[in-house]
């Protein structure tokens, strides 16, 4: 079972080209992120962990989990707290990936193992993966697409974008760069390519 991990910028679409690898091929899909909210919920080590960390902080929603705006509020607000609640979260999320691969390898019902996470770089996923993919897309097309599919003022585009590496240091630090700037059976010929 090939470990390949994919990242890209936000607008890259990311998500469409996922969907077309698990209709296609015989992988499984992890969205790092996804992961980190299940292990965020009440109950688990990580929840505790951040209550703990964040006893001073009020950041619950009414269902006793926590309120993702107050969170991202508080981490957003201050450097120092985002660090802590990452240096929580993030080794947690690898744990548990690293659990998952182990489980499927052992298994042995898929070809591929995606793991699509935003810092797949900056966490020192390429010591893990086979292959690191960078999805890229024009800041006019990403633009494009957070305004049209998820409502995001420039503004709010800006701020994400300027918290992002370069695709210059994606393209790095991938093996294989796939363009998604036009239509999507572009894309999709390039993954299959890749998956050769």
């Amino acid at each position: 079972m090939k470990l390949i991990g994919i990242t890209g910028g936000v607008g890259a679409g990311k998500s469409e080209l996922l969907h077309y690898i698990e209709r296609e091929f015989s992988a499984k899909i992890v969205l790092a992120d996804e992961l980190a909210h299940e292990l965020m919920r009440p109950g688990t080590d990580c929840f505790a962990e951040i209550e703990r960390a964040f006893a001073e902080e009020d950041l619950y929603a009414e269902d006793g989990g926590f309120d993702k705006m107050k969170l991202a509020e508080v981490i957003f607000s201050d450097p120092k707290k985002r660090e802590r609640l990452n240096s929580i979260v993030h080794p947690a999320v690898k744990r548990e990936i690293l659990r998952l691969v182990a489980n499927e390898r052992e298994a042995g019902r898929y070809a591929y193992f995606i793991l699509e996470a935003a810092l797949l770089i900056e966490d020192g996923y390429d010591k893990i993966c086979d292959e690191l993919w960078y999805v890229d897309a024009k800041e006019e097309v990403r633009r494009k697409r957070l305004k049209e599919n998820r409502g995001y003022s420039d503004e709010k585009i800006d701020g994400i974008l300027r918290s992002q590496l370069l695709a210059s240091e994606y393209k790095k630090s991938c093996s294989r760069v796939i363009e998604n700037n036009g239509a999507l059976t572009e894309a999709f010929g390039q993954i299959r390519e890749a998956m050769r």
